[in-house]
């Protein structure tokens, strides 16, 4: 089943910079999505599908991504912004795992556009997401 361990979604960063890997799984009991960019494994509360789509529906238009690392700030009405902002359904970070809790308006608008639930973007820099 596609998104599962045994058949990830293979991805593109919006800019086609980089390929990584997200699937669903359960850690602790709460449903996940794994993403595998290189070595290196983030976790994001499964949630965030259904919510930055709802988020995205009551925006009713384009939404910088915005992407940055869990240490540095994220600009302000950017989808990375509301992934970390205490206004979101979850009230606060989607992004699971300490340290590695950023770069949402990286990963997860591609899932979005491969689920057929969002629109992206795909410029060298500076791209947007909008509800479809």
């Amino acid at each position: 089943m596609a998104g599962s361990k045994d058949d990830p979604w293979k991805l593109t960063t919006p800019p086609g910079t980089s390929t990584y890997e997200m699937y669903r799984d359960v850690k602790d009991g709460k449903p996940v999505i794994v993403c595998v960019v290189g070595s290196t494994t983030l976790l994001y509360d499964a949630r965030a599908i259904d919510d930055l789509h709802t988020m995205l529906k009551l925006h009713g238009d384009w939404m910088d991504l915005g992407g940055a690392d869990e240490q540095k700030e994220a600009k302000p009405g950017t989808v990375e912004a509301w992934g970390r902002s205490g206004d979101n359904p979850v009230g606060g970070w989607y992004g699971m795992k300490k340290g590695l809790r950023g770069r949402f308006g990286v990963y997860m608008p591609p899932l979005m556009e491969v689920l057929g639930l969002a629109e992206v973007t795909h410029d060298a820099k500076n791209n947007r997401m909008r509800a479809l």
